[in-house]
């Protein structure tokens, strides 16, 4: 199918396996986007302020999406916390809740409270592992971890393997691959570790997210072969990759008025993301990077 050709296309809603939808007015106002994005099922993620880390604020937070949207399927998630114990695991796997996640301490947005040391989770992943819920990695280092010449997001790698060889049956995301390294790393587990992969790290390049501040995220986009990577694996058919948009809205002025490289991380592409991803296919294919038959 040639999608340049194409005038009309119809597609099943997508799943979007990993959306920011804030809270108050913010929620308010960008949950009404997903369905315009042809999305009808989100996995939310519970960086809040303050992060949830009960199941309790989970159902809670539930409720207020159903309350501005019925017709999507919202897939809650609690935040990895010291507070977050195998008991609570258990009243999660009970109430439905779909995942947890684990932001490494200061990588990110409202990631203030995430975790300094890993190891000390392990009785936690060992119950999520027992409750098949799904650990959601935000997977980077701080920057003065990270080995010189390794992006933050290569320098996590070894934090994956490293629980995918501890909890071979927990099922392990690594969110918004960003680099070549990171397909290849996912690639090299087994079945149960997959990866998201958003719509604006199919467009982005280290050039633009340094220059433009709605274009600034994390991980930051990097080279254009990595960008070709991650449409590679997008067209491949391995299952191990699927669509998470991480779209992540911010107030314009805390946007704009940041001085350049300071602004807060995030690309709001919610009312859109099915088209952006088809757009980036057919940029892909103009490029060469993808062929027709992929």
């Amino acid at each position: 199918m040639q999608l340049k050709n194409t005038q009309r296309l119809e597609l099943p809603p997508t799943a979007d396996m990993h959306v920011h939808l804030r809270q108050d007015e913010m929620m308010a106002l960008v949950t009404p986007t997903i369905r315009q994005g042809g999305v009808d099922t989100v996995f939310v993620m519970p960086n809040l302020v303050p992060p949830i880390t009960t199941v309790e604020r989970a159902l809670q937070y539930k409720s207020q999406l159903e309350a501005i949207d019925a017709n999507v399927h919202y897939l809650m998630s609690l935040f990895l916390h010291p507070s977050v114990t195998p008991g609570v695991i258990d009243e999660a796997a009970k109430a439905g809740i779909a995942g947890v996640k684990m932001y490494p301490q200061g990588v990110t947005t409202n990631s203030e409270n995430g975790v300094a040391n890993i190891e000390a989770f392990y009785p936690t992943f060992a119950a999520m592992e027992k409750n098949d819920l799904v650990l959601n990695l935000h997977g980077e280092v701080l920057e003065a971890l990270a080995p010189e010449g390794e992006t933050l997001e290569e320098a996590f790698l070894p934090t994956l393997e490293k629980l995918h060889e501890q909890f071979p049956k927990l099922r392990i995301i690594l969110e918004h691959c960003t680099t070549s390294a990171a397909i290849e790393a996912v690639k090299a587990c087994g079945s149960t570790v997959g990866a998201t992969i958003t719509a604006h790290h199919l467009y982005l390049t280290g050039a633009d997210a340094c220059c433009d501040p709605f274009a600034f995220c994390k991980p930051i986009p990097r080279k254009p072969t990595d960008r070709d990577a991650l449409l590679k694996a997008v067209v491949s058919g391995n299952p191990k990759f699927f669509f998470g948009s991480d779209s992540a809205p911010h107030e314009i002025l805390s946007k704009t008025s940041a001085e350049q490289g300071k602004a807060p991380a995030g690309v709001f592409t919610q009312p859109a993301v099915t088209q952006l991803v088809l757009m980036a296919l057919e940029e892909g294919i103009e490029r060469g990077d993808i062929g027709e038959s992929d």
